[in-house]
């Protein structure tokens, strides 16, 4: 299976000066905060370090995304073994992106891995996917020496999917291109919570418009929006939080790149030109300044991929 040509792939360039975010597994502890009765997010350490999550029913548990690498898999696995004895049985991917999936290849055969129809086509090219998952290795790129293959998911679905861990049902959704293609939702129901991977985050936090498109994002936010009834956001990065003011503030992002980038694109502004211009989200306060310094970056990248997505369609 391949991307499909009408879809865009995640682009590779960077404004000058980027800073990538720190998402190597050296030293990266998970820690468990219950949300509800069997029903935890498994939280890094050192934000913003890739998140996971474990939910439980009376016959299966589930988790939720693998982390970087195959010892980080194999850490989830230890948290999850020290929460419950009920078996994980079920491994969903909310992204293809590598920092995600890497770690699926330290889960048995006995695991099933679940993902959007999507997220499995863009698991097409793992030297790509390796070479730009390293900018984020906090200069160390051999620390993904020991990811040499992908494990496909077993299962893929399309819009929807439920699936029956006994006594609990845990929810799947792709509600249309974000950060990726391919962005899936995990949704328990009876917690009100949702693990949303890179495709939304907590107040505060720009996200990433990786394949630069803010009109399909925002589409798919707001049927997101109008479709869950959740209370708590678990990010694939940063803080949990609450789905509100989370969920309004990035849809008035999203409406200012929207808006304001394709004009510039318009009147043959420079993209350099806008990027102390155009607005950003204001990160949340006591950041470190590498930190500060990444949510700067990470708003120039929406910027700059937002551009390129008008350039072309304006070239249409």
């Amino acid at each position: 299976m391949t991307l499909p040509t009408c879809l865009p792939r995640e682009s590779d360039e960077r404004p000058p000066g980027f800073v990538a975010p720190n998402l190597s597994p050296l030293g990266l502890r998970l820690l468990p905060h219950e949300l509800a009765r069997g029903v935890w997010a498994l939280m890094a350490d050192q934000p913003p370090k890739d998140n996971n999550g474990l939910i439980v029913g009376e016959r299966a548990a589930l988790v939720v995304d693998a982390g970087v690498t195959p010892d980080v898999g194999r850490q989830i696995q230890r948290v999850a073994a020290e929460l419950t004895d009920v078996p994980v049985r079920y491994l969903v991917h909310t992204t293809h992106h590598g920092d995600h999936t890497f770690g699926a290849t330290a889960f048995g055969p006995e695991v099933t891995v679940v993902t959007s129809r999507l997220n499995r086509a863009a698991m097409d090219d793992i030297d790509r996917e390796r070479r730009i998952r390293a900018e984020s290795m906090d200069g160390r790129p051999e620390v993904l020496d020991e990811v040499t293959r992908w494990r496909m998911p077993d299962v893929v679905f399309d819009r929807f999917t439920e699936i029956d861990l006994g006594g609990r049902t845990v929810q799947l959704w792709h509600f249309g291109p974000g950060n990726g293609p391919g962005d899936t939702i995990v949704v328990v129901p009876d917690a009100r919570t949702a693990w949303t991977g890179n495709f939304l985050g907590p107040a505060g936090f720009p996200g990433m418009l990786l394949i630069g498109d803010p009109v399909g994002y925002l589409r798919s936010v707001l049927a997101m929006r109008a479709t869950l009834d959740v209370a708590t956001l678990v990010p694939g990065h940063g803080p949990l939080g609450p789905a509100e003011p989370g969920t309004s503030a990035f849809l008035a992002y999203l409406e200012v790149l929207a808006d304001r980038v394709p004009a510039a694109v318009a009147a043959g502004t420079p993209v350099e030109a806008l990027y102390d211009t155009v607005p950003g989200v204001e990160p949340p306060p006591g950041l470190p300044p590498r930190y500060r310094a990444v949510v700067r970056s990470l708003h120039h990248l929406n910027i700059l991929l937002t551009y390129r997505w008008a350039q072309a369609a304006l070239d249409r």
